[in-house]
């Protein structure tokens, strides 16, 4: 072999190697890149679930027994509810932006004496107030109960006809932080009538909440 054909094959075997670390080189990098994309990224939890809250409640805060011609009387000396809602991000579908954008959500309404508790799912509608962190909210949807539907409900406990009933909820709210919400909720649950008996029942609280 002559010394230019050695040298020629010396360079061709310096030149693969070197290609081949620089591509291994690279590779990795590409992996380390990756690696830090995948922790940058948001958390699938934050891209769901758009802001959780945690209440106490006056529980039952008017008393319709009364016959007429009494009003309804506004009672806050049960506060015994505590509740819990887990509100969605809005779905990105044509149907939610033309309901003009509420979020879905879920919660519960527990009493702490072992009465009326509830269950609920519906829509959020919050609507700022102007250029101020105070905001009006409200949910439409469907709750159900544990409570008693007729005849068979003891003394002083309600009728409320339907297992499942309308469920709406309205709210004054603001933003105390970025992060941070506090709303004072009225809610109530009846069925319109639609059953034999419609006690219906309304609560009243405060609720904090935590936005992602």
């Amino acid at each position: 072999m002559s010394k230019l054909h050695a040298v020629f094959v010396a360079l061709t075997i310096a030149l693969g190697w070197g290609s081949t670390a620089a591509q291994a080189q690279s590779l990795n990098q590409a992996q380390l890149l990756s690696q830090d994309q995948s922790l940058m990224a948001p958390s699938p939890f934050a891209n769901v679930v758009s802001e959780v809250r945690l209440g106490l409640n006056y529980h039952m805060v008017y008393y319709t027994m009364l016959p007429p011609p009494d009003p309804r009387s506004l009672y806050l000396t049960r506060l015994e509810d505590v509740s819990f809602d887990v509100l969605f991000t809005t779905p990105d579908l044509d149907v939610f932006r033309w309901l003009g954008s509420p979020r879905p959500e879920i919660g519960t309404t527990l009493n702490i004496n072992g009465e009326d508790s509830l269950l609920h799912a519906g829509l959020t509608w919050t609507v700022p107030l102007f250029d101020s962190p105070f905001y009006f909210e409200g949910t439409f949807g469907a709750a159900a109960h544990n409570g008693y539907l007729g005849n068979e409900a003891p003394a002083g406990r309600r009728k409320y006809g339907c297992r499942v009933n309308f469920y709406e909820r309205f709210g004054l709210g603001v933003n105390v932080t970025e992060n941070v919400t506090a709303t004072l909720a009225y809610e109530h649950m009846s069925n319109a009538g639609l059953c034999d008996f419609n006690a219906g029942i309304s609560n009243l609280g405060l609720k904090l909440g935590w936005k992602f």
